[in-house]
């Protein structure tokens, strides 16, 4: 690149050169002075060979130096990515977080499911200039089954009629699609508050049923993860009830598009005891013998189960009281 960048100010130069040696002749020319314009020919002369040279020399660099070809994005399995989300004071810097892990990895599509009766303008416009190729839905959760506040996040399963409404599109949209690369991709719930490794992305590609791997810092642990014993799952490293059939936190599984679409039925059941919800969906999918343990043999950890600190407003509701609260209109 330097050596190019030097090659282009040299051309630069002796263009300017030549430019003005030209024009001091004409004027000397014009205004009838003798003008002996032998040496000015050979220095012209030799100038305009330099040039040739110049241009052979670039010209040459640009065929050597050619990046080597990258394979079509579109030859990739695309990865469809299914959040949900809601309103509060940290979804727009978790969502900003995840978005622009996104955009490091090549054909995703991140399908956004806000649990909400209608769109909101805010996860409309973070995606709108996120840069990547997004689905915005929406669907709220029935009232009987939101958590209130002061509720613990385990009572009750969260993001079931979301996810449910991203599976839903999803398989409106694959049988849309015309031709045989409608089926060729893999489908991952990627909670908003997690953090991944774009190291995963690459893991779950090409599941052909259900890949798996571990997860960090879940379920009152350092990992959860599947055993794997001569290259199948044989059993789960988890502290709480180890005979769930699919005893797995969300972010530790992907599943085949094709899998998918040839189950409509399959779903997240909002009924599920606690901890089965990962299993309601799972069981007519696949068995044990079928996972496919990824991330090594299921021994290294790339992603985690974190969560951002709710914030503390003590302050803020203070200043509000006295009405010198932070502008509303400032979107945070």
């Amino acid at each position: 690149m330097a050596t190019r960048m030097k090659l282009k100010l040299k051309t630069v130069f002796v263009l300017y050169f030549m430019v003005s040696l030209l024009g001091l002749v004409y004027a000397l020319m014009q205004l009838g002075q003798r003008c002996d314009c032998t040496e000015h020919d050979r220095t012209i002369s030799r100038l305009r060979g330099e040039l040739h040279h110049v241009k052979e020399q670039m010209r040459k660099l640009e065929v050597t130096k050619q990046p080597q070809k990258q394979p079509a994005k579109s030859s990739l399995p695309t990865i469809f990515v299914i959040t949900p989300t809601y309103a509060r004071l940290v979804q727009k810097a978790e969502l900003t977080r995840l978005s622009q892990t996104f955009l490091h990895v090549p054909q995703l599509h991140w399908i956004v499911v806000e649990d909400s009766p209608h769109k909101t303008q805010l996860v409309t416009d973070l995606l709108f200039k996120s840069g990547l190729t997004y689905t915005h839905l929406h669907m709220p959760t029935a009232k009987d089954r939101k958590l209130q506040e002061g509720d613990p996040s385990w009572l009750k399963p969260r993001g079931v009629e979301q996810r449910n409404e991203g599976l839903r599109w999803l398989r409106e949209d694959r049988r849309a699609q015309p031709g045989g690369d409608n089926q060729q991709g893999v489908v991952y719930f990627a909670d908003d508050d997690n953090t991944y490794s774009l190291k995963i992305f690459e893991e779950m590609r090409n599941t052909q049923r259900v890949s798996v791997w571990p997860v960090g810092l879940v379920g009152g642990m350092k990992y959860e993860k599947p055993v794997v014993e001569g290259g199948k799952v044989v059993r789960f490293h988890t502290g709480w009830r180890p005979s769930r059939p699919f005893p797995m936190d969300m972010a530790g599984f992907a599943v085949s598009l094709k899998l998918v679409l040839a189950n409509p039925e399959a779903c997240f059941d909002g009924e599920a005891p606690m901890g089965f919800l990962e299993s309601s969906f799972l069981q007519g999918l696949v068995t044990m013998d079928e996972l496919e343990p990824k991330a090594d043999n299921c021994t290294k950890v790339l992603v985690w189960h974190t969560r951002t600190e709710k914030p503390k407003m003590k302050r803020e509701e203070a200043l509000q009281a006295q009405g010198l609260g932070s502008d509303p209109a400032v979107e945070v």
